[in-house]
């Protein structure tokens, strides 16, 4: 039986089909590169769509003249405190803004700013030597402070203001000494300052349909309940801000949760109360930035100081995704950032479809480069052409599935604890002194994929592709050779351990990656180490399954068919 191997293509037509495939090459690598630059992730935000977010927005230093202008010295301080954090560009002019207005209105720096609730009560004028931002309790805890109170808000027709004020008689407390008992000064002086904000519309209205439920509660049961912790957190904030503060910030929050929350951020955190108060007003959602800070913890906080430099709406950007900075891209075209803020969601798949595009146009370059050659020396031309495509779409998903996993590093890994985790603070008679540092001396974790993680993972692939090409040229050299099928089988079978040894160099690499991992060589990452194990079984999968079974199937039948002249098979008799 007569055997004949094809011959090579000629010289003249072999130039197209490589000017071909480098286009191939290099069309991918461009669809690639510009999947990359995409500003657009699964599970967190790209700088670059921040930076489109902010721009054209106000900025920390224009929202604080803005509240200088609106008599608000006291918000206007802790947005300029936040300001110099972020290094705006417009501190100095915030600066100077506050100056002027001390130095026209300093009876009210003290306050932080006007309220005409307080003319009845106070005199303004005379602060009893207060000059700077004081905190609202200094002046509520007087006796004589306290008796003014109690006579004007007794005349109050707010049934909300009279409920407050009845609770002032519950004596079953846990934290607090009752108010009418020796040392019930504290709480006196938190129940009358809850009850003013009420009476002055300074609560948001779920905030103030909130506390009224807890007093009416409290009246009833005699037993302060739940809103003993809500004035144990009022209690706290109101040591750390004016009386204008305070407001504004109750003002834009609602609900007695988030009240807790500021104010226990505001104990284990105090550095970050500016960026914290500011990013509040800034975005009029206390809500959302304390449930971002208390996921993420300090790298939230530095995520928030970053989004904060780059004005308003990059601000409110992060908040309504809640999700993390991926500050390890590279910043793309200027129309990308705003093409993704308006379709997010198509920009996403946009950016997962040119991974697969990019992958798939590489290996069909690479495929009619080096494979092609090949396969048309082989004698199944018809399965030959529609084979490649097949392959190289698969490996296209493969490789497709490695670039997302590596360039989204929040995607496979829960957040670590945060450092500002709400706790349990049970004060000593309402003592509520800043407790430790320790509550966040403990750096959190960063989430990001660390740099030799994905060297590792892209070393495992590139081992599984050298593995799976030397596979298919071994196929191809034995399926070419001048020899009865039966031998050729035999040659196969011969080489099993070559067709396993993409699971032989997974195993390996997995043991070698936890290996440097025990002995803090690389990044402990359990994806880099069990990568290796799945790239060689989907290797081995593939030159077994699509090759090697295919191959063994078409000798096995030459082999039982015999010939007749003319070099055509006889029909296999049945």
């Amino acid at each position: 039986m007569p055997y004949h191997v094809l011959p090579p293509p000629d010289s003249g037509t072999a130039g197209k089909p490589v000017a071909t495939a480098l286009a191939l090459v290099v069309g991918g690598m461009i669809v690639l590169a510009g999947a990359w630059t995409l500003p657009v992730n699964l599970k967190s935000v790209n700088p670059a769509l921040l930076h489109a977010a902010g721009r054209g927005t106000p900025s920390l230093a224009d929202f604080g003249v803005q509240l200088v202008e609106s008599e608000k010295p006291g918000p206007a301080a802790l947005v300029l405190a936040a300001a110099q954090k972020v290094d705006d560009p417009g501190s100095g002019r915030l600066a100077a803004a506050l100056t002027a207005f001390a130095s026209r209105q300093q009876d009210y720096v003290a306050w932080g700013g006007w309220d005409p609730f307080l003319d009845p009560i106070f005199n303004l004028k005379e602060n009893a030597g207060h000059t700077a931002s004081t905190p609202v309790l200094a002046f509520f805890i007087t006796g004589h402070a306290r008796d003014a109170l109690r006579r004007y808000l007794a005349n109050s027709r707010s049934p909300g203001v009279q409920t407050v004020l009845q609770t002032r008689g519950v004596t079953g407390t846990m934290h607090f000494v009752p108010a009418t008992a020796a040392g019930g000064q504290p709480l006196d002086a938190v129940i009358l300052l809850t009850a003013l904000l009420y009476q002055g519309d300074h609560l948001s209205p779920p905030l103030q349909r909130a506390v009224k439920r807890l007093a009416d509660e409290a009246v009833r049961t005699r037993e302060m309940g739940e809103l003993e912790f809500f004035y144990l957190d009022v209690l706290a904030l109101g040591r750390r801000l004016n009386w204008i503060q305070l407001c504004e910030l109750l003002r834009i929050t609602d609900d007695t949760k988030t009240v807790g929350e500021y104010a226990h951020l505001a104990q284990v955190a105090p550095d970050q109360l500016p960026l914290l108060y500011a990013a509040a007003l800034f975005t009029r959602s206390a809500d959302s930035v304390a449930g971002y800070l208390l996921q993420y913890g300090k790298a939230g906080a530095t995520d928030l100081r970053f989004a904060l430099a780059l004005r308003q709406g990059a601000v409110q950007q992060l908040l309504l995704r809640q999700v993390p900075v991926n500050h390890g891209l590279a910043a793309p075209m200027d129309f990308a950032g705003a093409f993704a803020l308006l379709h997010p969601r198509l920009t996403l798949l946009a950016k997962y479809l040119g991974y697969f595009l990019g992958a798939f146009l590489i290996l069909r370059g690479l495929d009619r480069w080096w494979l092609s050659p090949l396969r048309r020396a082989a004698r199944d031309i018809a399965e030959s052409r529609v084979l490649p495509r097949m392959q190289s779409g698969v490996m296209a998903l493969l490789i497709a599935f490695v670039i997302i996993i590596t360039t989204e590093p929040f995607l496979l890994r829960a957040a670590p604890p945060s450092e500002y985790r709400v706790r349990v603070v049970i004060p000593l008679l309402a003592n509520v002194a800043t407790p430790p540092a320790a509550a966040g001396a403990n750096a959190r974790p960063t989430t990001s994929m660390d740099t030799s993680t994905i060297v590792s993972i892209g070393v495992f692939a590139l081992l599984q592709v050298a593995v799976y090409l030397i596979c298919l040229v071994k196929i191809g050299e034995i399926t070419r050779q001048n020899m009865p099928p039966l031998l050729k089988l035999r040659l196969m079978e011969n080489e099993e351990n070559l067709f396993d040894s993409g699971l032989y160099i997974g195993m390996m690499g997995t043991a070698t990656a936890l290996v440097l991992q025990v002995l803090n060589v690389i990044e402990p990452n359990l994806l880099a180490a069990y990568s290796s194990n799945l790239f060689g079984i989907v290797c081995v999968a593939f030159v077994k399954i699509r090759h090697v079974r295919g191959c063994k199937r078409r000798l096995i039948l030459a082999a039982q068919t015999p010939a007749v002249p003319g070099g055509q098979p006889a029909p296999i008799a049945s």
